[in-house]
C-alpha cells in the first residue's frame, strides 16, 4: 500500500515530468476506475497540468480551468512512468495518461479493484474528497516511536503525550520521506511497498523490537493488521487479537511474560 512518504515521492517526480504539459489522451483499461460522472473524464484531455498536490493519501492533478483528477491508489494501485504511447498492461492495467514526454500508466495487481479516479470541478468539490487521518503503516511506526498503545483514545492522552505524539508523527514521516528520496534518486519510484527494511514494528510480527528485543505483536481486524511492541507501548500487556483471543478465550495470555512462559513450555517462539 502506498503510504504518505510514497505519495509525496510520486508527486515530486510527477511534478518534474508533467507540470506545464498537456494531457493529450486518456486510455482506460477498465471503466470501473472512474467513480464520477460529471464532469466527464474526456474534459481533461487537451488541458495543461497546472500543478500536483496531496489530499490526504490522494494524488491530485490540477488542470487548467480548475479541473482536478483525484487518484486514490488504495492498497495495490501503482503509477509507472513509461515512454510515449505505452500500452495499458493486460490484467493489471487500469489506465494510461499520455503526455508529450511520456505515458503515466496506472496499474493494480489485485483481484479486488479498489483504486479510483474522480474528476472534480472547483475547489469546493475537491475539498469533499479530503478524508484526513493516517494509514496503518504511518500509525504503527509513529505510535511505537511515541511509546503509545494503539488502542489509547486521544481524549485519554495528557499534554506531554500529545506533544510526544506530534513530535513522533513529524519525525517519522520526515525520516521515511527523506529515505525514499535517497533511494529513488532521479528514477521514477517503482518499488512502492508497505513493508520496508528498517521499520520498527510494521509488518514485523514475532520479530524482535529494535529497541527492546521483545517480539512484535499484532491486532488483526477484518483485512487489516496493527503491529506494536508490548514492552515499549503497553507496559507488557498483550492486546486482544480478534482472530486468536476469541479462539483461545481464557487461555489467551494477558501479558508478555505469560506469552513467553507459554512459549518456553511448548518450545515455540512467542
Amino acid at each position: 500500500m502506498p503510504e504518505l512518504p510514497d505519495v509525496v515521492l510520486y508527486i515530486e517526480h510527477l511534478t518534474a515530468r508533467v507540470v506545464g504539459q498537456p494531457l493529450e489522451r486518456v486510455r482506460l483499461g477498465t471503466p470501473f476506475l472512474v467513480r464520477s460522472v460529471d464532469p466527464p473524464l474526456g474534459e481533461a484531455e487537451g488541458r495543461r497540468v497546472v500543478g500536483l498536490r496531496r489530499l490526504g493519501k490522494r494524488i491530485v492533478f490540477e488542470l487548467e480551468g480548475e479541473l482536478f483528477l483525484v487518484f486514490h491508489l488504495m492498497i495495490a494501485g501503482r503509477f509507472q512512468w513509461r515512454p510515449p504511447r505505452a500500452r495499458v498492461p493486460g490484467k493489471v492495467g487500469l489506465a494510461a495518461f499520455e503526455f508529450p514526454p511520456g505515458t503515466l500508466v496506472l496499474t493494480e495487481a489485485s483481484s479486488k479493484k479498489r483504486a479510483s479516479l474522480h474528476v472534480v470541478r472547483g475547489a469546493a468539490g475537491l475539498a469533499a474528497h479530503d478524508a484526513g487521518g493516517l494509514e496503518v503503516l504511518d500509525a504503527d511506526e509513529i505510535l511505537h516511536r511515541a511509546r503509545l498503545s494503539p488502542v489509547r483514545l486521544t481524549r485519554q492522552l495528557g499534554e506531554d503525550e500529545v506533544a510526544g505524539l506530534h513530535r513522533a508523527t513529524r519525525e517519522t514521516l520526515r525520516e521515511w520521506t527523506d529515505r525514499l528520496r535517497r533511494e529513488a534518486g532521479d528514477r521514477f519510484p517503482e518499488r512502492v511497498t508497505a513493508f520496508r527494511e528498517g521499520m520498527a514494528v510494521h509488518g514485523r510480527y514475532r520479530q524482535p523490537c529494535p529497541d527492546c528485543g521483545a517480539p512484535v505483536q499484532r491486532i488483526v481486524y477484518a483485512e487489516n493488521e496493527t503491529n506494536y511492541c508490548a514492552r515499549c507501548q503497553t507496559g507488557g500487556v498483550l492486546l486482544a487479537d480478534r482472530s486468536l483471543s476469541r479462539l483461545l478465550k481464557s487461555d489467551w495470555p494477558r501479558s508478555l511474560e505469560e506469552l513467553e512462559g507459554a512459549s518456553r513450555s511448548s518450545g515455540t517462539r512467542p
